[in-house]
């Protein structure tokens, strides 16, 4: 059989495809490159979608064997999994609303009932399995879903009076929406629709304005609309940002009293407000934007008097608070001060009191400061007990609440929702996600390493397994990592992980410096001309792991997403020896490609992340000694996985593409290099709790055959 010009070499899917070689070349501050595979950027090309299929084929293939195993971790997932279930009520208004899955259905339904007792702040305890009294069901996204491979609900905003519901949907992964208004009194659902927006929609005060964000060409939220509800009138144009740095976004204040309109490059903010009863008047800039400086503002009422609570991190790297009063902005008055123990990362303010999100030790902790008078009282901070965990503010929808609800989960420890009763400091467990099939975290153990950087800096490493695992260096192990845009991997309980410890394997997350989880400097360490810390620091944990007697290189497989996916795409390059593979979702893998081309989606707002190479020859030749695609040996690699989706718009689906192409054709190795691309989803992979199911049960069965577990 012979190919025709374009389409992949590949006569049977049990042979490599060969991409075609179409030699482009660029030039860049002197430096002339031949790229052999851009050519796949063009979707419309047949041969590119023959090529993914191909890719398909030949993968689905070489992992046949591992069907078995894929459908046993599914059901071991789906057996652990209580299917039917409801989530913890929230207040609002007059309603108590929660989430309720189905067995089969693949998408929540959202739900309310009224509040019985408008005294009684406990919420009810809801049965799945009986019913409900004064239940509405507000959206059913499996209706929403019916007849599209792919969903995704973006807004779900209640007028304030609880009468309006907006909600917006995805269909095709690309994150543009649909938004449309429902009259929940009557059922019926408005003939107002809006196309190509954003996410979010925010209600003024009177409920008759929506406001929401459109995203450009490069697919940045870059507008702020208001859209008249039922009035039949074209569109108002709020506010435009044209610096393709900066991202925009709106909303509302925990107080709901103003609308704030949100905007950020990576280095830089600024907020400008509205009263939500004014919804046609002019935004007020708070503070003008400073380069360099990042603030976020909420609305608190100390003794009666309307002032800001300012989060900034002006002369401070990881963060002060400081109050304001809107009359006079640059009047501060420093609440709690930055310094280098603790990164302070938000704020959430209720009517008497002040719940502050901050990380301390790689872990995040909550305090409270009361409001007393015309000021606040001690920050008092709720204390866990255990030695890693991750704590985060919940869904609080009232101001005047005596109680916060407070998401907690460790890797041992299923997700848990409690009631912080704030006058007493007693912690109200309202639910913990139940694990069916017997599971006990006593079986379990989670601890923390330090591993040596190549500078010396200690790189904190979070694990978890079994309480049986023989620390005698044969542990199939699995090594997670990302390490960039000051993200943090803080500890989390999976059910699906469950299928890796109980077949021996020890999960760890390497912290590495590139995240956020040990302060600001851990992140201004990880980026620009400091990047390469990122994948030493992943290779120290990687090493620590075997020279503490937990693992091999032989059984050790490397895991990582989006920019973690840059980092496993650097590490098989670095040190391919100390690994037995790597599986790579949507992988940011051809990153100096991209970062040179200001009309990609997103690519000049991350040049505060990775420095600017189009303009600046030193940051260009720093990117391109680390920038995967481009260095590509002709040495033995680990076993490569990388997993895409056709629609993505925040790292195309060409860069594993490209990679792997490159790949094949350079690298001296016997290990098998796959490609597997989603057809039809985006950035977050496919939709749907089954769907995603499967899909991890289907990376999972790869990774326990290539560390030799199966």
């Amino acid at each position: 059989m012979t190919s025709s010009p374009g389409t992949p070499s590949v006569t049977q899917s049990s042979v490599p495809p060969q991409a075609e070689r179409r030699p482009t070349t660029r030039v860049h501050h002197g430096d002339s490159v031949v790229d052999e595979y851009e050519w796949l950027r063009d979707k419309e090309d047949p041969a590119t979608l023959a090529y993914l299929e191909a890719e398909n084929a030949y993968t689905e293939q070489q992992t046949a064997h591992l069907e078995p195993l894929r459908q046993r971790i599914f059901e071991e997932i789906t057996a652990r999994v209580q299917e039917t279930d409801l989530s913890v009520p929230v207040r609002h208004g007059d309603w108590w609303y929660y989430t309720r899955v189905q067995e089969g259905q693949q998408y929540a339904i959202r739900c309310r009932c009224p509040i019985a007792d408008p005294a009684d702040w406990t919420p009810p305890v809801l049965d799945s399995q009986a019913p409900i009294d004064g239940e509405q069901i507000l959206l059913d996204s499996n209706v929403e879903a019916e007849g599209h491979e792919f969903f995704s609900l973006g807004a779900f905003s209640l007028s304030d009076d609880d009468r309006y519901l907006a909600w917006s949907v995805d269909t095709t992964g690309d994150e543009r929406y649909t938004i449309r208004v429902k009259d929940l009194r009557t059922g019926a659902i408005h003939d107002d629709v809006i196309e190509d927006a954003s996410t979010g929609a925010t209600w003024s005060a009177d409920g008759d304005y929506l406001f929401y964000t459109v995203v450009d060409d490069a697919w940045r939220p870059h507008q702020v609309w208001r859209h008249h509800v039922g009035g039949g009138e074209e569109d108002v144009l709020v506010f435009a940002e044209p610096d393709e740095r900066y991202f925009v976004g709106i909303g509302r204040s925990q107080s709901e009293k103003y609308l704030v309109i949100s905007l950020a490059s990576k280095i830089t903010s600024e907020s400008r407000i509205l009263a939500a009863d004014d919804p046609t008047g002019e935004f007020a800039v708070v503070l003008p934007r400073r380069e360099g400086v990042e603030y976020g503002i909420e609305h608190v009422v100390l003794d009666g008097h309307d002032r800001f609570l300012l989060l900034h991190n002006d002369g401070v790297p990881n963060f002060e608070l400081a109050l304001i009063d809107p009359a006079d902005p640059s009047d501060r008055t420093i609440v709690l001060a930055g310094d280098d123990t603790a990164r302070l990362e938000d704020v959430d303010v209720f009517a008497s009191f002040v719940a502050v999100s901050y990380r301390r030790e790689a872990l995040t902790r909550i305090g409270i400061l009361p409001i007393e008078g015309d000021g606040f009282g001690s920050l008092h901070e709720i204390e866990f007990d255990e030695p890693l965990f991750a704590c985060g503010v919940g869904a609080n929808a009232e101001w005047d609440t005596p109680l916060l609800r407070i998401g907690y989960t460790s890797f041992v420890t299923p997700g848990s929702v409690y009631d912080y009763e704030v006058s007493t400091g007693r912690l109200l467990l309202r639910r913990q996600v139940p694990v069916l099939g017997g599971y006990d975290a006593a079986d379990y153990r989670q601890e923390r390493l330090w591993a040596t950087a190549d500078d010396g800096t200690q790189v904190p490493v979070s694990l978890v397994y079994r309480a049986d695992v023989a620390r005698d260096g044969t542990a199939p192990t699995l090594l997670y990592g990302y390490g960039s845009y000051e993200a943090s991997m803080d500890p989390g309980f999976s059910v699906p992980r469950l299928s890796l410890l109980d077949r021996g394997f020890v999960y760890a997350v390497a912290h590495v410096r590139g995240g956020g989880e040990m302060g600001r400097h851990w992140y201004e360490n990880g980026k620009l001309l400091a990047k390469r810390n990122t994948f030493t620091d992943f290779i120290a944990c990687a090493r620590q792991l075997v020279a503490d007697g937990w693992t091999t290189p032989e059984r050790l497989v490397a895991e990582g997403g989006s920019a973690g996916g840059l980092l496993m795409g650097a590490v098989a390059n670095l040190a391919p020896e100390d690994f037995v593979g790597i599986i790579a979702e949507v992988p940011f893998v051809d990153a100096l490609t991209s970062i040179l081309d200001p009309s990609l989606p997103l690519t000049v707002i991350e040049w505060d992340e990775w420095g600017d190479p189009l303009h600046d020859p030193e940051v260009y030749e720093y990117m391109k000694s680390y920038s995967p695609y481009e260095n590509i040996g002709p040495h033995s690699y680990p076993a490569i996985c990388a997993v895409t989706s056709l629609n993505d718009t925040r790292v195309l689906y060409v860069e594993p593409a490209k990679w792997v192409a490159k790949l094949r054709s350079i690298a001296q190795t016997s290990r098998p290099v796959l490609l597997k691309t989603e057809m039809s989803a985006g950035h977050g992979g496919v939709s749907g709790r089954y769907a995603a199911w499967k899909e991890r049960a289907w990376e999972l069965a790869w990774i326990i055959d290539t560390a030799g577990a199966s």
